[in-house]
């Protein structure tokens, strides 16, 4: 069994392969490009990996992806066909965007930006506590960490509501599903959470058609990924008074140009991409253990769907 490991910043590489020697130091890992056989790869593990190399391998099984968002994988043209593509669920990562949400929906709700400002002109000026009971956190998104996020919102006391492309069922969140109620959900929000995947779909969901159904003063909060925000929109939104403030924590570019608007808006907070990451300890056991039990004969966990795209 040969494992190769490709990574879209080469530097990293080296990082992951000692990762999964730790586990098993009689590893064969091969680092992109020194394939050597084409032949031996049996599993690559990859993250932006080069378009149409991966049919370089004849006796391929499976393709691990070494985050839970596989968009970089599906823009490959030239995909193996046939071979499985698993993503990573991680609990730390699921952990740390939860941390993430929680964070930015209670620095809204607590008026900590209005708390700065106060305190930089030196003025003692009291700001009295919103009910969290009569607030509602919308979630676009109800897969791995959205619905664990919403769980940790709704302990909290806040309403839950969530949106997804299929119908689901969820205790203490009120839920809807496809187009035609994408609007009732945006109705009653007062913050709205993106943690969609990035697919077809959703490039490009949140425009000024779904800004313009948000509650005026709202607030948006988006991990997901740049690519879901049409950016003249949102400004335009926050610019207008309709949105009171957002938080980005992704972007069309990265890292964000020094001339993008974002940098100097004082109604945008920005984080450089760092709401929840994989870090070898944590991820590697699992891979491998993917891997190993594709090779015997077992069917791939955490196998993510073409047609979806998640």
């Amino acid at each position: 069994m040969a494992i190769l490991i490709q990574i879209g910043e080469f530097h990293f590489q080296e990082i992951w392969r000692d990762g999964f020697l730790a586990i098993d130091p009689n590893l064969d890992l091969r680092i992109w490009p020194d394939v050597d056989n084409p032949d031996d790869i049996e599993a690559v593990v990859v993250w932006h990996h080069v378009q149409g190399s991966l049919t370089a391998f004849p006796n391929l099984k499976v393709i691990c992806n070494l985050g839970a968002g596989v968009e970089a994988i599906f823009k490959d043209p030239d995909l193996p066909v046939g071979v499985p593509i698993a993503r990573v669920v991680d609990p730390r990562l699921t952990r740390s965007m939860a941390e993430y949400v929680v964070l930015h929906v209670l620095r809204y709700h607590r008026h900590f930006a209005e708390t700065q400002q106060f305190q930089a002109g030196k003025q003692w000026r009291y700001i009295a506590p919103d009910d969290a009971a009569a607030t509602t956190i919308g979630f676009l998104g109800l897969g791995e960490l959205g619905l664990f996020a919403a769980d940790k919102v709704r302990a909290m006391g806040f309403k839950v509501a969530g949106w997804s492309r299929s119908a689901k069922s969820i205790d203490g969140v009120a839920t809807f599903h496809g187009a035609d109620e994408l609007t009732p959900f945006l109705q009653s929000l007062k913050m709205l959470v993106c943690l969609l995947p990035l697919t077809e779909q959703t490039t490009g969901i949140v425009n000024a058609r779904m800004l313009a159904d948000l509650p005026d003063d709202s607030y948006f909060i988006n991990a997901g990924r740049g690519q879901q925000v049409v950016d003249a929109d949102l400004l335009a939104a926050l610019d207008s008074g309709k949105l009171s403030g957002a938080t980005l924590d992704v972007f069309h570019t990265e890292p964000l140009p020094d001339d993008h608007a974002y940098w100097g808006h004082p109604k945008v907070t920005i984080t450089p991409h760092n709401a929840a990451d994989s870090f070898p300890e944590d991820v590697c056991p699992q891979i491998l253990e993917n891997i190993k039990g594709v090779l015997s004969g077992k069917p791939a966990k955490n196998v993510v769907e073409a047609g979806r795209g998640y």
